[in-house]
């Protein structure tokens, strides 16, 4: 691999340097070949025969340099103060096959002076959670970290109940969240000037091609961010727990938690347990999002001579909000096949308070759109919009039939694609496959019995979402009964 572990120059305030803590006894849960190709991993023969105790923290090569790094956030919407890698190590970071730096970042590895409460482990069914979701979410095509590995161990960890340690080799382009740089106005404000160069030299070096680099910089943090809540919208996905904390400046997906992605279509949905205000709800995130960066841009006011000011700050985070309408309501009609029109988005809006007023299932709704155009040549969809249909009642069944007659209209318009290209954006929009909570918990219980196979068929199945394959189960399409309430996730990991 190509190392160039930047951060472990930077000022040592910011991080603390340290080995993994090991685990008892670590055996393989799955590792993706993907990425240890992506990363020059699989030309290595050490790192890919002791790629189970590097995971397990029991070999550290020598060109790793493991550090805890620190930085602080806003959780719920409050001041946190200090927080950091509490139970995670930034191992390396490494230049991929695309010239692009990626971090190699072990999570579960044991205490760090940033641990707090915890106990610096993870338990193996966060681990495999967060795996299948990163994988999920890259191959969706949505900015995500992922991860090249976990492991599980003998290494008992108490939750609710005893559980098994595991760890897990994120792999993101970033770990520098929005909380390094409040870590930084709190801690040590002498160091703003210089992490903002790091910031911009490592991830946004175009950026010092303008006339203004800070600024230029932080609008790019601006719209990234906005484009990457947009595709979490259109996907379906719900993070949270959007912390200040747990969001990159690279508007890459990360810290997987109490995750899920919508089933039957509720915008309302508290996924996470302990949110019990709502506040990190599928239909808040865009306005989440714009919080946090309002909270985060008020902290380069000391860069004064860069040209940050009250004024220059305002109009960096002007462009979040149209960044953000513009990629989702573009997202939205590709999901239907129609070119970006208002008749288009009436249509698309249409059809999302239909899902909502039916509690119809999102993902699979969307799909069956296929069976609606080209019935003949797809079968699974046709077959999705039978049972689509059938969850009617009769008043809304004729709101569908309306609805379904104006989109057949539409698609037909001389404005529109012709009907193969509508097939091809059906296709290539709307997935056949996301991870659901019903298909992780299944592979989860099947892994605490010491049997990975399911977590590998899932791996296989999410690797291709937009196709329909004959590996898939009905459980990956299905989702919960009507009315029935989707459950929330626990924090604890």
């Amino acid at each position: 691999m190509r190392y160039q572990n930047t951060y472990v120059k930077l000022d040592t305030r910011l991080y603390h340097r340290q080995p993994p803590t090991p685990l008892e006894n670590p055996r393989a849960g799955h590792f993706n070949n993907q990425v240890a190709q992506q990363l020059g991993w699989a030309d290595d023969p050490d790192l890919m025969a002791r790629w189970v105790d590097i995971i397990g923290g029991q070999y550290v090569p020598t060109q790793f340099e493991p550090l805890a790094m620190a930085y602080a956030g806003h959780q719920f919407g409050q001041w946190a103060g200090q927080l950091g890698d509490g139970r995670g190590l930034l191992m390396a970071q490494v230049l991929d096959n695309n010239d692009q730096l990626q971090d190699l970042h072990l999570k579960g590895c044991g205490l760090t002076p940033y641990s707090r409460m915890g106990d610096g482990r993870a338990v193996l069914r966060s681990t495999i959670r967060e795996y299948l979701c990163g994988h999920a979410l890259t191959q969706l095509g949505i900015p995500s970290s992922n991860a090249l590995g976990f492991v599980v161990s003998d290494t008992p960890i108490r939750r609710e109940r005893m559980e098994a340690g595991a760890a897990l080799m994120r792999v993101a382009d970033s770990h520098v969240r929005l909380g390094h740089v409040e870590w930084i106005a709190s801690f040590a404000p002498d160091l703003l000037s210089e992490f903002t160069d790091y910031m911009i030299d490592t991830y946004y070096p175009e950026c010092r091609d303008s006339e203004k680099p800070v600024l230029a910089f932080l609008q790019a943090v601006v719209q990234r961010t906005a484009r990457m809540i947009a595709d979490w919208q259109l996907t379906g996905f719900a993070h949270g727990v959007m912390n200040t904390d747990n969001l990159s400046i690279t508007g890459s997906t990360l810290d997987f938690g109490p995750f899920g992605f919508m089933e039957r279509f509720d915008p309302a949905w508290i996924n996470n347990h302990s949110d019990h205000s709502g506040r990190y709800t599928y239909q808040n995130q865009p306005a989440i999002g714009h919080w946090n960066l309002n909270v985060w841009l008020p902290h380069f006011m000391r860069l004064t001579q860069e040209g940050v000011t009250r004024d220059s700050l305002a109009e960096c985070l002007a462009p979040y909000e149209p960044t953000f309408m513009q990629h989702y309501q573009q997202g939205l009609c590709r999901k239907l096949g129609l070119p970006h029109q208002s008749d288009s988005l009436t249509l698309a809006f249409e059809f999302l308070t239909l899902l909502e007023d039916n509690l119809l299932d999102y993902t699979n709704s969307f799909r069956a759109l296929l069976g609606l155009v080209a019935a003949d040549e797809h079968p699974y969809e046709q077959q999705l919009l039978k049972i689509m249909i059938a969850e009617l009642s009769d008043e809304a069944r004729q709101v569908w039939q309306d609805w379904s007659t104006r989109y057949l209209a539409q698609i037909q318009q001389p404005s529109s694609p012709t009907n193969d290209q509508v097939v091809t954006d059906l296709k290539t929009n709307n997935p056949v496959y996301v991870l659901r909570n019903s298909m992780a918990q299944h592979a989860i219980t099947a892994a605490e019995q010491g049997q990975f196979e399911e977590v590998a068929r899932l791996f296989e199945l999410l690797a291709s979402p937009y196709t329909v394959q004959d590996i898939a189960t009905d459980l990956d399409s299905r989702p919960p009964t009507p009315n029935a309430p989707q459950l929330p996730i626990s924090c604890s990991s």
